[in-house]
């Protein structure tokens, strides 16, 4: 008979094994342990990033029925996120976690914050479409040029288009697996 506690991670409530508890902790604190080594501002948000993605990737396992996180869950997510740098904590995280794009991870479209002009959408369908962003942006200006039509357009996606803020949102906005590694590059570039 195991130990079953209850937690919160990422805003939402599991019931988790008391070993795989202790997995999962020793996890987040050596992930916490190595961001805090790298001196990065948004530790806070990174790590709340992190829990976030784990706690989706369990659902994502277990669906909303009421079953139990075991070690082998953890294990299994652990693995594939990896650690912020792919060190050798978990040799999986060198295979699993890189920044090329991967084919069966679909691009979503963000206005890029950090690269903008004006509100970043020129910079987002840049990245979505995969052209240079000064093309975007003279191709803009062209519309703009063009009549009203342009000014409306850039308008509509200002509002329609959500601006990446999260590393987990950077990591669509570019099409790269939400890795642990990759959260923790994306909260670096701001």
């Amino acid at each position: 008979m195991k130990k079953v506690l209850n937690i919160s991670l990422g805003s939402r409530s599991f019931a988790i094994e008391e070993d795989a508890y202790k997995r999962l902790s020793e996890y987040l604190g050596h992930f916490r342990a190595r961001l805090a080594a790298s001196a990065t501002g948004e530790n806070a948000e990174v790590m709340e990033d992190l829990e976030t993605r784990i706690s989706e990737l369990f659902l994502q396992e277990i669906g909303d029925e009421s079953r139990v996180v075991n070690i082998a869950l953890v294990e299994r997510v652990t693995g594939q996120l990896g650690m912020p740098d792919g060190g050798p904590e978990n040799p999986k995280a060198a295979e699993s976690a890189n920044t090329e794009p991967d084919a069966n991870i679909r691009k979503k479209i963000y206005r890029d914050y950090d690269n903008k002009r004006i509100a970043g959408v020129c910079a987002g369908l840049a990245i979505y479409l995969d052209i240079d962003v000064v093309l975007a942006r003279v191709l803009m200006l062209v519309a703009l040029l063009a009549g009203t039509a342009g000014f409306w357009l850039y308008v509509i996606c200002w509002i329609a288009i959500p601006k990446a803020v999260t590393p987990t949102q950077k990591c669509e906005m570019h099409g790269v697996p939400v890795t642990a590694e990759n959260i923790a590059a994306y909260s670096k570039k701001k």
